[in-house]
């Protein structure tokens, strides 16, 4: 982080205390933060040293680039270990993902950018700043409410980032609370984010019954876009990809967003339901092949009916009908 950065989050925090909106945090230490901080301070002091000149060849050799697919890879072996019900498994996972945020804050450290300790202070001053109805005077008696100021104030910090001061943000320049969410994502964490967001602050479905009926809505204009020949049976064939025109992927598009919204109105993540959902087609796809091979054959050589006959066979293997 530049030193102009640094002394705008001074000055925005500062600014904030003085408007009574975000206090001092005072928050009792236990002999369990104590012992915590103990450890990270190992960790800190542990990875520096394999940064050093006479540390790890490999460590040395890493940078934030070349580190980029350890962070997802760990993110998502954390999920896997969630998934397995192993909580010390799911500990040393953690502890993966912990030793990535270590890293990248070293080599930022070396490079002069920010240090590990801005990278704790960040966050801390974050939560202390989010959570006004613990630290200050708002109130927030539901999760709804918390999570509506919580976006207002993301807003707000954006519009003061881009202002570069800690000045309070008008209504009329506050920054959009769909800024944050970034371009980068894939499409299906894209649109939950952003739909989430919006949901904070009210602008959401009122039932269920109203999201599956979107997603219904959009199932019909996608049937009425195809052409009459694609709904026929042609033997498994695929509409063609040049029946594939700008307005049938804007409708699939408006489908696949509106399927993201029931999953977010159940309260279930669309991206780890179709990782789940990926896996276990694998896992059945993968037995359906076996099971071709025990007949002396390969699985692309059985009839679409013997295909779909081994289909139903494989969700008996897991108990499903």
């Amino acid at each position: 982080m530049s030193a102009k950065k640094r002394k705008i989050r001074k000055r925005r925090r500062k600014g904030a205390r003085k408007q009574g909106t975000v206090p001092r945090a005072r928050i009792a230490m236990t002999a369990r933060d104590r012992a915590a901080g103990n450890w990270f301070a190992k960790l800190v002091a542990l990875q520096a040293r394999l940064r050093a000149p006479n540390g790890c060849p490999w460590d040395r050799e890493q940078t934030h680039d070349s580190l980029r697919k350890f962070l997802i890879e760990e993110a998502y072996e954390v999920l896997d270990a969630m998934d397995s019900g192993d909580r010390r498994k799911l500990a040393g996972e953690l502890g993966d993902l912990l030793l990535q945020v270590v890293f990248h804050g070293i080599l930022a450290e070396e490079a002069g950018e920010f240090s590990i300790t801005d990278v704790i202070e960040s966050v801390h001053s974050k939560m202390v700043r989010r959570h006004p109805h613990v630290f200050g005077s708002a109130k927030a008696a539901t999760s709804a409410a918390v999570l509506k100021n919580w976006e207002q104030i993301k807003a707000e910090e954006r519009a003061a980032e881009k202002r570069g001061d800690g000045s309070a943000t008008n209504p009329e320049t506050a920054e959009s609370i769909l800024a944050g969410v970034p371009n980068s994502l894939p499409g299906v964490l894209e649109a939950y984010q952003l739909t989430r967001r919006a949901s904070h602050i009210g602008f959401d479905w009122e039932s269920l019954a109203g999201v599956l009926e979107k997603l219904d809505e959009e199932r019909r204009e996608i049937q009425a876009v195809l052409p009459d020949a694609a709904l026929e049976p042609r033997d498994g064939a695929r509409v063609k990809a040049k029946s594939a025109t700008p307005q049938l992927e804007e409708e699939v598009g408006d489908l696949l967003f509106a399927g993201v919204n029931v999953a977010r109105f159940l309260g279930v993540d669309p991206e780890i339901a179709l990782k789940k959902a990926n896996r276990k087609f694998k896992k059945r796809f993968q037995w359906m092949e076996a099971a071709a091979v025990g007949e002396g054959k390969r699985l692309g050589d059985l009839s679409r009916a013997r295909m779909e006959d081994l289909w139903d066979k494989s969700k008996e293997q897991d108990g499903r009908k």
